[in-house]
């Protein structure tokens, strides 16, 4: 019998790189044991990988490490954001519960069941999410006692059109979202940023989507831990919901490879 994937893989990088590239929700793995609570059928599943993954996420980050004057370190989630969503709170702080899409999804993008009401989260959480946060958790602890400082870049991308589980989704849509917190967000970490990106039509903030993922330890109280999302819009490198990459990757890999210098 085939041993399940890892839940997550931590890519070393250059000893003195505060940088971390955090691909949450690049895969599509969902072993047999997840697969058999979820109520949809094989079709209806690769639809729904297709609309909720951030395809081609984890090349993009792979290439821009390799471009990287200072190689920074990756922290991959190698099981799909249907088994657990590392980036929600697991409990009744996270907004998303209120469409089925805490730190387990209970719908879909489409707001379809996706696990039988009553589905208890719990085993999940303490088998996937938990371990996830503590490595993320020890990923920054490392940076910082190794530089004296991380940053956190989130990478993901998100679809063209608004899907309806988007709570925020009425604004506008940029090529390159940034999102940000206002504590660990920086002005020069944000104007970095907006400079690697704003060749491929400009970027926005924190619309569509907002904020950006930081370990709880250090969350509102360690500045030396800063943080920023980039929401890459997928026509812009992909074909949409699901297809392949395009040449707007090498392109991108190569703007988030300048932000991570500047960073460095």
């Amino acid at each position: 019998m085939n041993s399940p994937p890892p839940s997550f893989e931590v890519l070393t990088g250059a000893a003195a790189s505060p940088v971390i590239l955090h691909v949450p929700h690049s895969s599509r793995a969902v072993p047999e044991s997840v697969r058999a609570d979820i109520l949809l059928d094989d079709g209806a599943l690769a639809t729904e990988l297709d609309h909720i993954t951030d395809a081609h996420t984890a090349e993009i980050a792979g290439a821009a490490a390799d471009r990287a004057a200072v190689r920074p370190w990756r922290f991959v989630n190698r099981l799909s954001r249907l088994v657990v969503d590392p980036e929600r709170f697991p409990d009744e702080r996270e907004e998303m519960r209120a469409v089925g899409m805490g730190a387990v999804y209970t719908h879909t993008t489409h707001r379809e069941r996706l696990r039988p009401a009553g589905f208890d989260p719990g085993p999940l959480v303490d088998r996937y999410f938990h371990p996830y946060a503590g490595a993320m958790t020890r990923a920054v602890r490392d940076r910082l006692a190794a530089v004296g400082r991380a940053v956190v870049v989130d990478v993901h991308s998100y679809p063209t059109e608004r899907l309806p589980y988007e709570l925020h989704g009425v604004g506008p849509r940029p090529p390159v979202c940034l999102g940000t917190d206002p504590f660990h967000t920086p002005p020069d970490l944000l104007a970095a940023a907006e400079k690697a990106f704003a060749r491929f039509g400009g970027t926005g903030l924190d619309s569509p989507f907002a904020g950006t993922y930081v370990p709880l330890e250090h969350y509102g109280t360690d500045d030396r831990v800063t943080a920023l999302m980039i929401e890459i819009r997928r026509d812009g490198y992909m074909s949409e919901p699901g297809g392949p990459a395009g040449p707007g990757l090498p392109a991108l890999a190569a703007a988030l490879a300048e932000l991570v210098d500047a960073l460095t």
